[in-house]
């Protein structure tokens, strides 16, 4: 599939930008080139051969969603995902661009590796697939990887990180803050201290002393982000804090925000609905690194993410074989999917709360992970305003809709979803890059050809 702009126009009547009035939208030449109320001028183009229209009455438009924290698994694990059915499950999920996590194989560690990951995602075309670089040689955490070759590759990487591990070694840590300041970039940290984390199976804490698994200290993140926010001050230096999940630890990004520290963090949507009551049933399922807290620590991070001490929603989207999954607690690989259920869980948790509007959805899942990200400027920006004359990369979402998640029928290549036979709100109508459907109706676009 071609990422070209595509010739085609795409009239979508009657959409509701943000959740406001109805207006016109007119994508055309890959970006909005009209908005105007419905039944006026747009009102006049009607379908035909190159014109599409699209019946959007009731629908939210939103920016096209951006994800900083995705892992596709290829090179290397294909078994579990390939940029192919992944980038497709994000389209389906109202995605328009991905961050690809680094802890492939091999590991995205140097200018070769990024450039394959970019290229492959590129051709694919459902998304714009972002590389993410490792901070450390082999996500060993001794020395540090070719930053700045993977900054000055095509693939222009701004997002470093050795997510799945954490650089626990403050002076790689120090090393990495201030050598991405050369090119504007960030460290996203896994925010877990291994010593205090050995064998850990999920949140330390009632229930796991009821069910006897070793449990994972909040200390464990909390500790470390303490840390890493005092290095960024101290090189004056841009941190990102990768799925923050304790009520700890969103005092202490306020406190470091407070300070004027250059400090950014995400939530997954899992953090922000689930909780470790379900790990009593001892279904790896909701086995996830960092572990599903408490239900005080959820209530902590839906209030942080309302008043924007936490930035954004990432999805964390982690795909693993059926194997890997489908055997006892402890020998279980952590992760879950999350690509095609994100916006529905933050319309469940925050929308259909009065905690967010859909302004502050566009803020957290396009503005502001874009922003981050560095990939907000430029001929192939994300995260742009619904305006005239910015690119078309766009998500129409049914708010009023109603589904029961089946992984068995989704994009994504694995079924390791949290949610399945859950009733959540919301489905996504329509993705459009850069004025090209990738999604119609609900379906990726090339089934509805077919």
């Amino acid at each position: 599939m071609s990422s070209a702009a595509t010739s085609t126009t795409y009239v979508l009547r009657g959409a509701r930008p943000l959740g406001g009035e109805p207006v016109d939208l007119v994508l055309a030449d890959g970006v909005v080139a009209e908005i105007a109320p419905t039944g006026g001028s747009a009102a006049g183009r009607r379908a035909g051969d190159d014109v599409v229209v699209v019946d959007a009455t009731d629908l939210v438009a939103l920016p096209g969603l951006v994800d900083l924290h995705t892992h596709l698994r290829e090179p290397g694990r294909e078994d579990a995902e390939t940029i192919e059915s992944g980038t497709r499950a994000a389209a389906a999920g109202g995605f328009t661009a991905v961050h690809a996590m680094a802890n492939t194989t091999p590991v995205a560690d140097t200018a070769g590796v990024v450039e394959q990951v970019w290229r492959i995602g590129r051709d694919a075309g459902w998304v714009d697939v972002h590389p993410v670089g490792a901070v450390s040689v082999g996500l060993a955490g001794e020395q540090l990887a070719e930053l700045g070759a993977m900054a000055d590759s095509a693939a222009r990487v701004r997002v470093f990180s050795d997510d799945g591990k954490c650089v626990s070694d403050p002076i790689l840590m120090r090393r990495a803050l201030e050598y991405v300041k050369a090119f504007d970039g960030v460290v996203a940290q896994h925010a877990q201290e291994p010593r205090l984390t050995e064998g850990a199976q999920m949140n330390e804490g009632v229930v796991s002393a009821e069910l006897g698994l070793a449990g994972w200290p909040a200390v464990a993140e909390e500790a470390i982000i303490a840390r890493d926010v005092l290095l960024a001050e101290h090189v004056g230096s841009r941190l990102h804090v990768c799925h923050l999940s304790t009520a700890g630890s969103v005092e202490i990004v306020r406190w470091a925000k407070g300070r004027g520290i250059d400090v950014t963090a995400e939530v997954t949507p899992h953090h922000l609905i689930l909780t470790d009551d379900l790990a009593r049933g001892y279904d790896p399922t909701f086995k996830v690194n960092p572990p599903l807290r408490t239900a005080a620590d959820v209530e902590a991070v839906r209030a942080g993410l309302a008043d924007g001490t936490i930035d954004i929603v990432a999805t964390d989207h982690a795909p693993h074989p059926v194997e890997d999954k489908d055997c006892e607690w402890a020998a279980a690989a952590f992760g879950m999917t999350g690509l095609e259920t994100a916006l529905a869980v933050v319309q469940e948790t925050m929308v259909d709360t009065g905690r967010l509007t859909w302004a502050d959805v566009a803020r957290v899942l396009s503005a502001n992970p874009a922003r981050i990200g560095r990939i907000d400027t430029g001929p192939t920006a994300q995260g742009r305003p619904l305006e005239v004359g910015e690119p078309a990369n766009v998500t129409l979402v049914d708010p009023a809709a109603r589904r029961v998640v089946d992984g068995s029928t989704q994009a994504t290549a694995s079924v390791n979803t949290p949610f399945q036979g859950r009733e959540l709100p919301g489905r996504v109508v329509a993705t459009f890059l850069r004025g090209r459907a990738t999604v119609l109706d609900g379906a990726p676009v090339e089934e509805v050809r077919a």
